[in-house]
């Protein structure tokens, strides 16, 4: 029997306990909800635990319900500008990326009239790609270079030819002097006789 009352006492004690604890932490919840401080959805949890209850409705009062009001107009006025300035963060961003995109569009055109004119050439006034270039130049080496051996050729040919002549003229003029020496030697006999027959005529 004894056990029994003191098993009920421990269990009120407990219960009792419970809800000292529960009440103390409703309590403290409610003193941190404040009208003037906190956020919108904490002012708004205010106004209804502190207004008064009828059947199912709630009195509350005005000024409270201003109070509320102006701070939501704040609140959407701060939400309103926060709006406002991403905006403008945005619109500034755009522009930002706009202006790159713009300046990677013209530096993609530079880099490109770069490797133009670095893969083409200027001959006489006239763009042509390197390749082009190169062909031209070589085709030009090998001409000049036919042309000189072409010219060697001719100019071999035209040595051997004047050195024959220079041969067959030193020939001829050889065949001339002894011709001439022939000639004059019998010119000389010639005369000699001449010469002996006038002496004889006269010893006669």
């Amino acid at each position: 029997m004894n056990f029994t009352k003191q098993l009920f006492f421990i269990t009120c004690a407990f219960l009792l306990t419970l809800s000292s604890f529960s009440q103390t932490d409703a309590t403290q919840e409610e003193d941190k909800l404040s009208l003037n401080s906190g956020s919108i959805d904490n002012q708004f949890e205010f106004v209804i635990r502190r207004s008064n209850s009828w059947q199912d409705y709630k009195t509350v009062k005005k000024t409270w319900l201003y109070t509320l009001k102006a701070h939501t107009l704040d609140s959407l006025k701060a939400v309103h500008k926060d709006l406002a300035d991403t905006q403008v963060v945005v619109e500034t961003q755009a522009k930002e990326i706009s202006d790159l995109k713009l300046n990677l569009s013209n530096t993609k055109i530079d880099l490109e009239k770069t490797n133009t004119e670095k893969d083409n050439m200027a001959l006489f006034g006239l763009q042509m790609s390197k390749s082009s270039y190169n062909v031209l130049m070589w085709s030009i080496i090998g001409g000049l270079l036919a042309f000189l051996l072409f010219f060697i050729y001719k100019f071999n040919n035209s040595n051997s030819i004047t050195r024959a002549a220079k041969k067959s003229l030193a020939e001829t003029e050889e065949e001339f002097e002894e011709h001439r020496k022939t000639a004059l030697e019998r010119e000389q006999k010639v005369r000699r006789q001449l010469q002996d027959e006038i002496n004889k005529q006269k010893k006669a």
